[in-house]
């Protein structure tokens, strides 16, 4: 079966060997307080930082999904409200759970079409949130969009949502103050863990809130994390494959230099398709990750039928566009052949 549903999505090829060498190597039976895990902690981190272009100054922690990361920031790192703003279902969602737990929280929804402006950002909020690659539609916001928010509101924290494009795309962690993703869909992993990343100032302004509430108040994570520990017992198995998988791949210049050109083959491929069209007609805006394509109702069940029955799962559609459009992971594990083997599908769907 190959998969391109965009998370979980296809998980690299050597994770296969990696799961056997962790049952082999004992790690799985090790405490999350032993030398064992905290030396797979540290050596993790380190991968981390240097394959994903992650700055020394910043602060990683494992945690249990990206949207967990959702409550952490409003939380330990929101003293007065955040201001969320979106084009998509995600970003919706993380707006709504915010305002459960900060009820003063705004936010400003804009068109998937549109290029991005931001205004009327309230002078009281502590947080902006940005939804950097909206994967129930296939967007992306420019890197130069994030870098001006970031000018033009200093005083403020730059929170940003990277669940399908962290590992993939190069994105510039400098521009913002907190990241955070899942590592179930760029960085080919099966599900359930996900990484919160922290600038020094949201680090200082963690303090400053000094949140301890919670199991998994920032403050707390971040005391564990400096001994290469965690606060609750984590997923083992999957720090150790991250490890593993780090190792094994290339830069993430050239991962991303080669996405961005898949991408571009793809949205050819579907600007010249005689029924089936990207669901974003604003080329700036389109994901280089997530391929949404968009077409009646009655096609697109045609469509994932069609291709289930070639060994070909499709992502579904997600929210407002859940029956007319379907989904394409265009993630770093999905190989070139597979690329042409669902096109080569596709190109003959209408005979």
């Amino acid at each position: 079966m190959i998969t391109f549903y965009p998370g979980p999505s296809k998980v690299y090829p050597q994770v296969r060997q990696y799961m056997l060498d962790a049952y082999d190597s004992g790690i799985l039976s090790a405490n999350h307080r032993s030398s064992a895990f905290m030396q797979i902690c540290e050596k993790t981190l380190g991968l981390l930082q240097a394959k994903l272009n992650i700055p020394e100054t910043y602060s990683v922690v494992f945690v249990s999904s990206a949207t967990e990361s959702w409550e952490i920031i409003s939380q330990s790192f929101t003293q007065n409200s955040s201001h969320h703003y979106y084009n998509g279902a995600f970003g919706q969602k993380w707006y709504e759970y915010a305002h459960k737990i900060v009820s003063q929280a705004t936010s400003q929804a804009f068109d998937s079409n549109q290029n991005p402006v931001l205004t009327e950002v309230p002078e009281e909020c502590d947080v902006i949130c940005l939804t950097q690659n909206e994967t129930s539609n296939g967007t992306q916001l420019p890197a130069a969009f994030i870098e001006s928010v970031k000018t033009n509101y200093p005083d403020k924290l730059l929170a940003v949502d990277a669940t399908s494009s962290l590992g993939g795309v190069a994105l510039r962690i400098e521009q913002a103050d907190i990241w955070f993703a899942s590592v179930q869909k760029c960085l080919g992993l099966p599900a359930g863990m996900g990484l919160l990343i922290v600038s020094p100032k949201a680090l200082e302004h963690a303090r400053k809130i000094s949140d301890k509430r919670f199991y998994n108040s920032f403050l707390f994570m971040y005391d564990n994390i400096q001994k290469y520990q965690t606060h609750y017992t984590p997923n083992v198995l999957n720090i150790y494959l991250l490890m593993r998988v780090l190792e094994s791949v290339e830069p993430l210049d050239s991962i991303a230099d080669k996405i961005r050109q898949q991408a571009a083959n793809w949205y050819t491929f579907f600007d010249n398709h005689p029924s089936l069209k990207p669901l974003i007609h604003n080329q700036e805006v389109r994901s280089d990750t997530v391929i949404t394509i968009g077409a009646t109702e009655d096609k697109i069940a045609f469509i994932k039928q069609a291709a289930q029955k070639e060994g070909i799962v499709l992502g579904n559609g997600y929210g407002d566009w859940k029956s007319s459009t379907f989904r394409i992971a265009n993630f770093p594990a999905i190989t070139e052949q597979e690329i042409r083997q669902l096109q080569a599908l596709l190109k003959n769907i209408d005979k």
